[in-house]
């Protein structure tokens, strides 16, 4: 590698260390709206499914909402709402307009940080609401460029099934209770990141892509982290964080270097640690499934026999000699 692409992406950045208590802070823990100058949830009701930080920069809300008069309130990071079922009218109140519409499965709201508006929505819906700060978005950007805030533009009625795709596996991940760990689900919404800031940005950017992969050292380090943390939940962030550079550029970087995505290497040495395990007589399948940070047993044979084409039972049957199994 000849260091060039790593070296601008790279370059003004100073090597991260551990989350500071301010960003951490600037991170959603949930999806919130300013009301009469104070800071609530979207919605009364609580919600069916929360992300509760559990991921960094993003977070997400599943509801179940029955007609509903949303009166009016300032939305302080970034929002995405998703309406997955329910055909109904609603009507949006914002900047001096009254905006009239049916809803669909796949409607979806983009709307910038700073928007004002209030919303009376006619029928029932089930619908998932996203909060984004701004640093996920600007973390999409050229690492040179030292962005704070980057404008989203404006849309009450859009139908986009890319971003439909990637809330509603997010959605399903949280269903699950991320039976892979943190590092998905950060992948998803880095992933959601990069794509709102090449589609829908005011000024039209585009990422830059960077060729060359991540240094040797960097590299190293990365892969050590791994290998020592296999059996924890190892983030998206973290791996970020010891490369020194944002997650959208690592994940560019690690799998140009690796020839796989993080997810997919980390899911890869799990199985990898775990054949290991189920060689001995001494270890069952369940504990060599949550020896390496598998969440649940039927994950990790999911996952096992997805990468090996085998179940980790039958794995350990032809390993072991008769009566060992």
């Amino acid at each position: 590698m000849d260091g060039r692409g790593e070296a601008r992406a790279l370059r003004g950045v100073p090597e991260a260390k551990a989350q500071s208590p301010a960003a951490a802070q600037a991170s959603p823990s949930r999806v919130d709206v300013v009301r009469e100058g104070s800071q609530e949830r979207f919605l009364d009701a609580p919600p069916k499914l929360s992300s509760s930080s559990a991921w960094q920069g993003i977070a997400l809300e599943a509801y179940d909402v029955p007609a509903v008069f949303i009166p009016e309130h300032q939305h302080p990071d970034h929002f995405l709402h998703l309406v997955s079922r329910g055909t109904v009218k609603y009507q949006v109140a914002t900047k001096g307009r009254v905006l009239r519409f049916t809803s669909q499965p796949g409607t979806t709201f983009v709307l910038p940080r700073g928007t004002v508006d209030e919303v009376n929505w006619a029928g029932p819906t089930h619908r998932v609401a996203v909060s984004i700060n701004p640093r996920l978005l600007t973390g999409a950007l050229d690492e040179t460029a030292h962005e704070t805030d980057l404008e989203l533009t404006e849309h009450w009625n859009l139908i986009d099934s890319h971003i439909s795709a990637l809330i509603l596996e997010m959605t399903n991940d949280l269903g699950e209770k991320s039976p892979a760990g943190t590092m998905y689900g950060e992948s998803l919404a880095n992933a959601l990141a990069v794509y709102l800031v090449k589609r829908y940005s005011v000024r039209g950017i585009s990422p830059v892509f960077y060729k060359g992969g991540l240094s040797p050292y960097r590299l190293k380090r990365v892969l050590d982290y791994i290998g020592d943390k296999l059996d924890t939940n190892i983030s998206l962030s973290d791996l970020a964080a010891i490369a020194g550079m944002s997650p959208h550029y690592f994940c560019e970087l690690f799998k140009q270097s690796v020839g796989r995505s993080p997810h997919s290497y980390v899911m890869a040495q799990r199985i990898q640690r775990a054949k290991q395990i189920l060689r001995s007589p001494k270890s069952s399948i369940i504990d060599a499934g949550l020896s390496v940070g598998f969440q649940n047993p039927s994950h990790f044979a999911r996952m096992f026999r997805k990468l090996e084409g085998t179940t980790p039972s039958r794995f350990r049957a032809d390993w072991l000699p008769a009566g060992n199994s």
